[in-house]
This record gives C-alpha cells, sequence and structure tokens, in this order.
C-alpha cells in the first residue's frame, strides 16, 4: 500500500509512525505531510529517511491510504481533496464523525461499517469515546440520561457512542474532567441494561472481548505504551437493579488515536484481499 501521514510531526503521527512498523503494515511507499513550517524537514521510515511535503501544495496523486491527524479545520478541506485524489482517508479530527455518510469507526465494535464509504473517508472516533467503546460493545450498554448541561467533549461522547453502537436513542450521561496525567484516559462508567447481568458475568464475557484487558484497578499509569482498554472494579449499581458500575484506562494516543487508525486500515485491507 502506498501510504501517506499527514501530520507526520505531531504527536499523534510520530505513534502512528511507530505503530505502523511494530505491527509491520504492508507499506510500498510512504509520504510524510505536515504544516508549510515543517515542510522540508526529514524523518525516518525503516531505514531511510523521507522529506516532509507541505499538505497545501502537494501533488495528493498515487496515495493509497491517508492517516490523517491534522486539525479538523485542516481535515475539512485536505480530506475531501485527497479522497478526490483516490486515497481512502482516515481521519483523527472531529471534522466528519458525525456526518451520516462518513462510518465512524472502532474496529472491534463495528468493523462492518467498513464495507460502504461514500466519501472516501472513514472516522476515528474522540480519544475519550474509544477508551470505553472496546469495554461497553460486548456489554451492549445503555446508560441513564440526567438531561443536564454538557461541555463540547461529553457531546463528543454521547453522540459518538451512539453511532459506532448502532444505538441512535442510548440514553448517555458524560462528566469530563482533565486530570494531571503524562498519558491515558479513564471513565468511571455506570451502565444500566435491559436485563440482570452480574459482576461475575461481565468479567466472563470482557475477558475474551477484543482489545480488552481485565484488571484489579485500571490507571493511565498501567494503560500508557499498551494496546488496550483496561477494566475493573466491576460491581452492582446501587439502586438500579440492572445496572453495573467499572472503571476503565487506556492510553489516549495509541489506542485513543493511533493504534485505530491502523487497525482500521488493516480491516480495510483485509476486506479487500
Amino acid at each position: 500500500m502506498r501510504i501517506a501521514i499527514v501530520g507526520a510531526t505531531g504527536q499523534v503521527g510520530v505513534v502512528l509512525r511507530d505503530i505502523l512498523a511494530e505491527r509491520r503494515f504492508p507499506v510500498d511507499s510512504m509520504r510524510y505531510l505536515a504544516s508549510a513550517r515543517s515542510a522540508g524537514s526529514t524523518l525516518p521510515w525503516g531505514t531511510t529517511d523521507v522529506v516532509v511535503e507541505d499538505a497545501e501544495t502537494a501533488d495528493l496523486s498515487g496515495i493509497d491510504l491517508a492517516l490523517c491527524s491534522a486539525p479538523a479545520s485542516v481535515s475539512r478541506e485536505l480530506a475531501p481533496r485527497l479522497a478526490e485524489a483516490g486515497a481512502v482517508v482516515i481521519d483523527n479530527s472531529s471534522a466528519w464523525r458525525m456526518d451520516p455518510d462518513v462510518p465512524l469507526v472502532v474496529p472491534e465494535a463495528n468493523a462492518d461499517a467498513l464495507r460502504e464509504i461514500p466519501k472516501g473517508i472513514v472516522a476515528n472516533p474522540n480519544c475519550t469515546t474509544m477508551v470505553a467503546i472496546p469495554v461497553l460493545k460486548p456489554l451492549q450498554f445503555a446508560l441513564v440520561d440526567d438531561d443536564s448541561l454538557e461541555t463540547d467533549e461529553e457531546r463528543k461522547y454521547t453522540n459518538e457512542a451512539r453511532k459506532i453502537l448502532g444505538l441512535p436513542e442510548l440514553a448517555v450521561t458524560t462528566t469530563c474532567v482533565r486530570v494531571p496525567v503524562f498519558t491515558g484516559h479513564s471513565a468511571a462508567i455506570v451502565a444500566e441494561f435491559e436485563r440482570p447481568i452480574s459482576p461475575e458475568r461481565a468479567a466472563e464475557v470482557l475477558r475474551t472481548a477484543p482489545g480488552v484487558e481485565l484488571a484489579e484497578l485500571p490507571t493511565p499509569l498501567m494503560a500508557a505504551g499498551r494496546d488496550v482498554s483496561y477494566v475493573g472494579r466491576i460491581r452492582r449499581a446501587q439502586g438500579a437493579p440492572h445496572a453495573l458500575a467499572f472503571f476503565v484506562a487506556g492510553d489516549n494516543l495509541r489506542k485513543g488515536a493511533a493504534l485505530n487508525v491502523v487497525q482500521i486500515a488493516e480491516e480495510l485491507l483485509a476486506q479487500r484481499r
């Protein structure tokens, strides 16, 4: 595959390069695109150095797959150009996530959504959404809403979870806070189900769920540099007979961004074989 990484010099771009190499993704040629201020610098790919191109002025032809980690304002203009030039774009910004013609994908949850890509663009969910989805998908959850005011980050979590899980009426209450950790996102979740489920049964289901690992107490430190969502402290929630409470943690740069992009790329490749 002829690959281009847009935003190659940024934090997610660095991790993208590492994960492509770690997972031995089949790369026939590699191009790096970034802002004008980074153009002309070089970055390694394997044993060679690749010159960074200006994303605004570069010839976008000859790219099979564009892994895009640029600001939403840039992606809104650049992603359609890449798609028109023949690339499938996997976009990591918020620009396309809620577009009804753009699949929003976590491969462990809804890889089938990649079978139709009308605009040639696939959206990567917000990193906070990403931490919880591999845990919530096997449990097929429904959360209780308290009709509260939401921040943009909280609204992303609600809207993206509904789209990925195919539950447009899913009731979600989210509270987002910023805490001083170097890397990683965590979430305390209360999930209410249609039928009773015990903590023991939930742990049994999650033990074999893809992209999930059980832990007694998940923490951002535990998750740093790892590719799974950790889940623990699974217990009955008080006051709701069919509800469970649990805690999840994941690396926001890996599964929360770069790894999921590569997993989408791998799934696209597998579906075309």
